[in-house]
């Protein structure tokens, strides 16, 4: 699981190109349903940012439903079917 190099120069935030970096790793299997994600350490080591931008990323990937944290314990890969639970609802 090689990590992205983040461009500070992007558009896009670094913390959700940590994010889509995960995320193309749950969906090419790399990191399987069930599975903890990298601990904070192990990601502000592996993308040389700070821990909140780590945070940051991971509460982004929450939201969107391809993890759920469980205090003290750790983020883990939901399964497909468990992802996205609005998706397709209207934003009315």
């Amino acid at each position: 699981m090689a990590a992205s190099k983040i461009n500070y120069r992007a558009p896009e935030p670094p913390y959700k190109q940590i994010a889509a970096d995960l995320i193309r790793d749950i969906e090419a299997g790399t990191l399987e349903v069930g599975s903890p994600l990298p601990s904070e350490s192990e990601l502000v080591e592996r993308y040389g940012v700070a821990r909140n931008t780590v945070r940051n990323a991971v509460a982004h990937l929450r939201d969107g439903g391809f993890v759920e944290t469980v205090p003290k314990r750790g983020s883990y890969v939901r399964a497909r079917d468990q992802q996205a639970p609005n998706e397709g609802a209207s934003a009315g």
